[in-house]
Formats: C-alpha cells, structure tokens, sequence
C-alpha cells in the first residue's frame, strides 16, 4: 500500500488522458457514497439505504456492467476507481467505456479549470487531437462544465478515441464522468449520451434547496 497523498492523485489526474489508459479514471467515492449502479445491481428487492450528505446520482447505463473497482485513501483524502463497459467487453479489451471520477479533499478548482487542464495535457500526448466544449453552467445550485476530446490514432491502442466528460464541482467531492469511444460515434449515439450526462447530477440531504430523492424498496 503506497503512501497516499495530493501529489499521488496529482499524478493520478495526469493518467486520465494518458492514451494507456484511457477511459480509466477515479471515481464514485464520497463520505456517503450512494451509487444506484452498485445498489441496484448487486441487491435487488433489498430495501436500500436512504441518501445522507453530498451524494453523485448515477445509474448504470442500458447494457453495461461495472468490470473495475477499485478505491484508496482514508475518510479525509480519497480515490476510488470504477469503470463501466457493455456486458460483452472488458476493461482490457473495449470499444466504448463509462468512467466516473470523485476526488474527495482535493484542491481540483473549478470544472473549466479541470478542463484547460485536461485539454493541455491531451493535446500533448495527441499531436493531431482535437477539443470542443459542450456547454458549462450551474445544475442544482453545482458547477458543471461537459466537453470533448477527440485523437484520430493513439498509437499505443493504435484506434481512435472520442471522450466526453462532465465535470461537476460540489462541496466535498470533484466529480467526473467520462464516456470514451474507441470509434466515431454516429450523432444519435452522441444524443443518447448527452442524455445520460444530463441524468448525472449532485444532490446534499444537508442543503434544502438541493434535495437528493427518497429511495424505495425494489420489487
């Protein structure tokens, strides 16, 4: 077990664009970590628990499964890793890939400048990658930027990659959602995932004007 830090998840951001793993992020950790993928998924009919603090609401997309998990750090500073792939494809072997990405106790700043930061490094390693943004504003009283970027060949995976990310700022966690193809997606499919981004939002039982829903027990 490695000494963890903000120099480690320093270092862990600058993979997120690494063309060796792509797609690979760090995600879907809170104080009170809610995730109706993992519920869901691993518990049906189970009566779940209800919501408690800052919480990332986020199902698990149509046709997908979660392959990889994995978490590090301690109550005050925090990284956990999942990644979402369809039912027949893996982590190692993908074409399309859903990663979510919360930095607990982290000074990641604002989502456009995670995003310039994103950007720099991508078009390093991507002599030939493009960028555009998407839209950015405030979603439930959050911060929130979504953009994309795109390289017609990574010569490590020796594909292309399109990658959108949303990228929301709460108060106890930064949250990231990527959607990464390994191929140019058709425009109904870029519609069906601006969908999805937009189903991914933040909520706080402690903040009235940020209520998070009351969940129920599942048939």
């Amino acid at each position: 077990m490695f000494p963890f830090s903000e120099v480690t998840a320093n270092k862990q951001l600058r993979r997120i664009v690494d063309p060796k793993v792509t797609g690979r992020a760090i995600g879907l950790f809170m104080r009170a970590f809610s995730l109706f993928l993992s519920v869901s998924a691993a518990l049906p009919g189970a009566c779940l628990a209800q919501f408690s603090g800052e919480n990332l609401l986020q199902t698990l997309p149509p046709g997908y499964k979660v392959d990889f998990r994995d978490s590090q750090g301690d109550k005050t500073i925090s990284m956990t890793m999942v990644e979402m792939v369809p039912h027949s494809e893996t982590v190692m072997n993908w074409s399309e890939m859903v990663t979510t990405l919360i930095f607990r106790g982290f000074r990641i700043g604002t989502p456009e400048e995670f995003k310039s930061r994103t950007v720099k490094d991508w078009l390093a390693k991507c002599e030939d990658g493009g960028f555009e943004p998407v839209t950015k504003g405030d979603e439930n009283g959050y911060p929130f930027s979504i953009w994309v970027l795109t390289c017609p060949l990574f010569q490590s995976s020796g594909k292309p990659e399109y990658v959108w990310f949303k990228a929301i700022q709460g108060n106890d966690s930064f949250y990231v959602v990527q959607k990464a193809f390994r191929f140019a997606p058709s425009e109904e499919q870029v519609v069906q995932w601006m969908k999805y981004f937009s189903s991914v939002f933040v909520c706080d039982t402690r903040l009235p004007d940020r209520p998070c829903p009351v969940l129920e027990k599942m048939d």
